[in-house]
């Protein structure tokens, strides 16, 4: 028999994500938390469906940088062809989004700066040396904020994996502990 009723996770939590304890020996568990079974079950239940809500939000921000990234770096592309047609003398055409699905065809002469759009309806003229470290540091960030991100999403699936195997341990105790007492009962019986 086990000395503790569950063991911790090594880390309590993870950027408010609480970690979940695996229960090696569920009556000493019962006992220690002063829990019934139903209540107990109850518990874990909840904490397994604000993982889920949790769950849900991280992969909204996954899905979200996802598509960030590839936009960082087309602007960077643009920035990095403006330069490269510098002082060549030659125009560079730039077909560019008017409004969903209207698009305009624009003549770009030799330019200095570029105008970033930074969002919340604010767009700011930069240099394009300006604007080319402004996107790798917006990039690296991204990348950045991705990776917490897997690292999180894959925590919280070790949390609702251990979650849903002490319940089903909880269960399959109390459902033998029920079997136990009916065999009990119907020895006293006869």
């Amino acid at each position: 028999m086990a000395t503790s009723a569950s063991t911790s996770a090594s880390v309590p939590e993870r950027r408010g994500i609480p970690a979940a304890s695996f229960v090696e020996d569920v009556q000493i568990y019962l006992s220690q938390t002063g829990l019934d079974v139903n209540s107990a079950l109850a518990f874990l239940q909840e904490r397994l469906q604000q993982y889920r809500v949790v769950e849900m939000k991280l992969l909204a921000q996954q899905r979200d940088l996802q598509a960030k990234i590839p936009d960082i770096e087309k602007c960077l592309d643009v920035v990095a062809t403006l330069q490269a047609k510098k002082g060549t003398g030659e125009a560079l055409i730039a077909d560019f989004e008017v409004s969903e699905g209207i698009y305009s065809r624009a003549r770009i002469e030799d330019t200095d700066s570029v105008c970033l759009w930074l969002g919340a309806n604010v767009m700011l003229e930069y240099s394009r040396d300006e604007a080319t470290s402004l996107l790798q540091k917006n990039l690296e960030n991204a990348k950045e904020s991705l990776e917490v991100l897997v690292a999180d999403l894959q925590f919280l699936r070790d949390q609702v994996t251990i979650t849903q195997v002490t319940i089903a341990r909880i269960y399959n105790w109390d459902v033998h502990q029920r079997r136990l007492q009916q065999a009990a009962a119907t020895s006293a019986e006869s």
